[in-house]
């Protein structure tokens, strides 16, 4: 199978907050990248197309909040894919500096930071 991921992911496990319009719904965050989200599917899940999504959630030991607006990409296996469509630069900040601390790989970071505001050419 091809693998068609251009942003890598870590493995991150914390409570993240699925919010949509006055409704916020508690879960894990399994991994995250620059570009998207994996969490486990809430308990009573019911996705509503219509609607906009964000996911939030707090670093550990810290007060600072990453909050991205977010649409479903996939639903199985009892996980949610979400494809980050904004991030605010306060909370992309903290997330590159999250994933460069896991990643080890600087030059690959910044490859990827370049393709969120340049995508290639498919």
């Amino acid at each position: 199978m091809l693998e068609k991921r251009r942003f890598t992911r870590i493995v991150f496990s914390t409570p993240v907050n699925i919010v949509t319009g006055d409704k916020s719904v508690s879960t894990e965050l399994i991994d995250l990248s620059l570009k998207g989200a994996l969490v486990a599917e809430p308990k009573d899940w019911v996705y509503d197309e219509d609607a906009d999504y964000k996911l939030c959630f707090h670093l550990d030991g810290s007060d600072v909040e990453i909050e991205m607006e977010v649409e479903l990409s996939h639903q199985r296996a009892h996980y949610l894919g979400w494809n980050c469509h904004h991030i605010g630069i306060e909370s992309v900040s903290h997330l590159k500096r999250l994933i460069e601390l896991n990643v080890g790989d600087e030059d690959l970071l910044y490859r990827e930071l370049a393709d969120l505001s340049h995508p290639p050419a498919l």
